[in-house]
């Protein structure tokens, strides 16, 4: 990869820190890391291995693929791997083949199953994405048919925001179905779970963007710590004109004369396009505004009064400038931030197991 690239800096002992947090605050519940989307953009399978040397030992993927990936890099270690997709028709001999746990969402999955080895069941408590229907979960219960589900689980819809009225909503449907399978353990809270308390522990937590440094409530949250850097080289200073506008559209005309960098990252790096104007970069100490639109390429950034030149890292995501920070002037979530993270920044990982 050319030194002109953005850079990607993922910081393992971050995501082991943030694993110990949030292990501690599930008290006696099992903390099992999502890995999905090659966790969330930071690596699943270094993720899967550090998180291994802290004790992790069940982990979710949401693809087939993801699994059958996740099963290669782990080897013969003796770890569960739950697939949040199920058993889509067709499915079973692959999830059998690489020890996956099918996350069951339907009746048609529970058919395409088929008693082919413990199975997770998904009941829908009213986020209406995936899952049986409560009455389905009733039927399923009275008429098991050989099917041994060994974890029952739920996903809130509005852990973001904890005084949503669904989420007591959903913690009493979901304590209400628990009943009818008494030898399933139970799993309702993913990262935004666990910060709502004990009662949504239950016997095993999910979290998955808080490992990597977002806040449960699409906010800083600050007793997580930052695990993506995102940086990138100034290709070029220009001295910019009072009057004189910069990039795409003459969205920003500067009012007094002005110093810019051009910086190697835009919106094919991952840097998200609606970043511009609200977003910022770090650079020599300090928060710096960007000028103008983001391109694919490349953007501007305001150092007037620093010092710069060509190849200089300007941060635009990390321990100055949190992901949730970056996220919000963006109008995204810190999720869609870190996997829209392009493959063309280079990546390298710190803290390995």
């Amino acid at each position: 990869m050319p030194a002109d690239a953005a850079r990607l800096t993922i910081d393992l002992d971050a995501i082991a820190a943030n694993y110990r947090l949030l292990r501690d605050m599930a008290g006696g519940a099992e903390t099992a890391p999502v890995v999905k989307a090659d966790g969330y953009g930071m690596g699943a399978n270094q993720t899967a291995l550090r998180l291994w040397a802290e004790g992790a030992r069940t982990f979710y993927v949401a693809r087939l693929a993801e699994g059958e990936a996740l099963r290669r890099a782990l080897g013969d270690r003796a770890a569960t791997i739950l697939v949040f997709d199920g058993c889509p028709a067709g499915a079973a001999e692959r999830l059998t083949a690489s020890k996956l746990i099918p996350v069951l969402n339907s009746g048609e999955q529970i058919s395409a199953w088929a008693g082919a080895g413990p199975c997770a069941l998904q009941v829908d408590t009213g986020m209406n994405r995936l899952g049986l229907t409560l009455a389905e979960a009733a039927d399923l219960a009275a008429a098991p048919g050989g099917l041994r589900v060994d974890l029952l689980l739920s996903h809130l819809a509005c852990a973001a925001q904890p005084g949503h009225p669904l989420n007591d909503k959903q913690l009493q449907r979901f304590t209400a179905v628990r009943r009818l399978f008494p030898q399933a353990r139970a799993s309702l809270a993913s990262s935004g779970g666990v910060f709502l308390g004990p009662d949504y522990h239950f016997d095993q937590v999910r979290p998955g963007v808080s490992l990597y440094g977002g806040g449960p409530h699409d906010g800083h949250e600050p007793r997580l710590t930052a695990v993506a850097t995102l940086e990138a080289p100034i290709l070029q200073i220009r001295d910019v004109p009072q009057g004189d506008s910069v990039g795409y559209g003459a969205d920003f005309v500067a009012e007094t004369p002005l110093k810019a960098a051009i910086v190697t990252a835009g919106y094919a790096d991952g840097y998200l396009r609606a970043s511009a104007p609200a977003g910022g970069a770090w650079f020599a100490g300090a928060r710096r505004r960007l000028l103008g639109r983001v391109s694919m390429d490349l953007i501007a950034v305001d150092i007037t009064g620093a010092d710069a030149r060509a190849g200089d890292m300007v941060e635009l995501i990390g321990p100055n400038l949190t992901l949730d920070d970056a996220a919000r002037a963006a109008e995204a979530s810190a999720y869609e931030f870190l996997v829209r993270i392009g493959r063309r920044s280079r990546r390298r990982w710190i803290g390995e197991a």
